[in-house]
């Protein structure tokens, strides 16, 4: 009995949504001590209505959040620890996907349209076509992005264009765009009767609308994209109350922390100083570091993004950042459209058992190539085939896939900072596998180092929300941050053969551009198609 009676007096705990590109997750950490006290999780369906198209139900999206934050309270019910205990609430989310719902009922105008969808890609090679030496880094210096298919601007647009709906709701001031972030707050503090229609620096960074510099929407931005600055959330930094739940288990909890999934895993992960770094392998890859008060332009591919503001009077903090599409959904693919797999999980044992990929290179480049190609003409290619290659030797190659493309990032951002990063930190879904860490060791040839608790996330939101004024319950001062216990994978490869797989990954990758283009193709008999 005495050890209920502990729990129950615990303390202070603070809650995260994490909502992800394939799952919902919810859960509740204690913030003296950041343990992981209990979580629920909830697959997502996604749906490819067209090739390259990608989407998610928006109501499939808060209906996952409502029943991961039930049945997370009904576990801490069950391990005797008292719910009103939770002081606060944060949202960390997939970015840059995109959505319009109508502010009178409450209803989606079109499903949400994921980050990696590449339907804007003639809407792109308009705005590009518009712009000065048709230079897709026109609007780098506001930004810190180039235009791409990957940002939200660009899929607004294409709703605006192409979704009667949407466009008729925005002629009669009835429609809302917001970010994942913005949709989940809204709904949560009240939806049609007064939900608070917001969203964080971090978030509003990845819009293309945004200017990195004023930290605001930028009317000279919105004009570019045509979009009616009246659509658009409020910016507000990463830690402050927004609102209050107003339905469900936790109904009248302040929701106080939001961060986009990237920025929430940098916090987790305390890379709070410059120069810090952390790579999350999840859908995709996104390798962030630290780069302190000051934005730094990257001359090689990055991405100059907000890292958070904890709080309204704080300063910002900025990050270089480099982002590969398909990571974790190479091993999805594998499974599903190919089979060669029945779990995610089996990958590792079919990999291992051949310890090679035996000269064959995978480049997944199924939504183009991200960081630090910009490509999004490239289609994903496998290479390098011989009779003797098997399902395992594919199965190794796609891990191989993942690492290549983390170390073509990891060598942009040590050109662009000057300072080579001498161990990466890391986390994500994919961070179980011990073949894939021990690889990316190999193929960096620079230790990589796993923390034991991989929800750093759902830890970095749930820190941001605690430490908001008004909630003051989890500090941010270096001397009561816990240290995060980690395990540590060295290099085991001399550098002469990771350098040789890594120049041939080079030359694959220079096989899969330019593939899909608009130019006419010739058929055998010399007429064009």
């Amino acid at each position: 009995m005495a050890a209920s009676s502990d729990r129950m007096r615990m303390g202070p705990l603070v809650a995260a949504i994490d909502q992800g590109t394939s799952s919902t997750r919810f859960l509740v950490f204690n913030a003296k001590t950041a343990e992981l006290l209990s979580h629920h999780q909830v697959e997502i369906n996604q749906s490819f209505p067209k090739e390259g198209w990608v989407e998610e139900d928006p109501k499939e999206i808060l209906q996952s959040v409502y029943e991961c934050m039930e049945k997370t309270c009904e576990k801490l019910t069950q391990l005797n620890i008292d719910i009103s205990n939770i002081k606060a609430i944060g949202v960390t989310n997939q970015r840059e996907t995109t959505l319009v719902w109508d502010k009178n009922t409450g209803e989606p105008l079109y499903n949400a349209i994921v980050w990696l969808d590449l339907r804007t890609q003639s809407t792109v090679e308009g705005l590009i076509n518009k712009t000065p030496k048709r230079d897709k880094n026109h609007l780098k210096s506001k930004t810190g992005l180039p235009i791409s298919t990957y940002f939200s601007a660009v899929k607004l647009r294409w709703l605006l264009d192409n979704v009667t709906e949407v466009h008729e709701a925005v002629l009669s001031q009835r429609a809302m765009f917001g970010t994942v972030d913005s949709w989940l707050i809204w709904c949560l503090t009240g939806g049609k009767s007064g939900g608070v229609h917001c969203t964080d620096v971090s978030n509003a960074s990845r819009t293309m609308l945004f200017n990195i510099h004023t930290m605001d929407w930028d009317p000279e931005l919105c004009a570019y994209f045509d979009i009616p600055m009246e659509i658009l959330p409020k910016v507000r930094s990463s830690s402050e109350i927004y609102g209050l739940m107003e339905s469900g288990s936790l109904t009248g909890v302040p929701i106080s922390g939001c961060l986009g999934d990237q920025s929430a895993a940098l916090v987790g992960q305390m890379c709070l100083q410059d120069g810090q770094a952390k790579n999350t392998y999840g859908t995709g890859c996104f390798l962030l570091r630290n780069t302190g008060s000051k934005p730094v332009t990257s001359d090689h591919g990055l991405l100059t993004t907000v890292a958070y503001k904890m709080g309204r009077d704080q300063p910002p903090c900025y990050a270089l950042e480099g982002s590969v599409a398909i990571a974790g959904a190479v091993v999805r693919w594998l499974k599903d459209n190919l089979g060669i797999i029945q779990s995610t999980s089996e990958i590792e044992k079919l990999a291992s058992s051949v310890g090679t990929s035996y000269g064959c290179y995978f480049v997944p480049a199924f939504s183009g190539l991200y960081a630090p190609y910009w490509e999004p003409s490239a289609r994903g290619i496998i290479c390098g085939l011989t009779q003797f290659t098997n399902r395992k030797h594919l199965a190794f190659a796609a891990l191989e896939a993942v690492c290549f493309q983390t170390r073509e990032i990891l060598d942009a951002m040590n050109q662009d900072s000057g300072i080579p990063l001498t161990q990466l930190q890391v986390d994500g879904g994919m961070t179980t596998n011990r073949l894939l860490m021990q690889l990316q060791a190999d193929i960096l040839g620079i230790p990589v180092v796993r923390p034991s608790m991989p929800e750093t996330t759902a830890l970095g939101v749930a820190m941001a929300a605690g430490a908001a004024e008004g909630v003051s319950v989890w500090s941010f001062d270096p001397a009561n941050l816990t240290t995060v216990t980690s395990e540590k994978f060295e290099p085991q490869i001399n550098l002469k053969e990771s350098e040789s797989r890594y120049a041939r990954w080079k030359k694959a990758v220079k096989k899969a551009m330019n593939w899909e283009t608009t130019e006419p193709v010739c058929n055998s008999n010399g007429h064009h198609n």
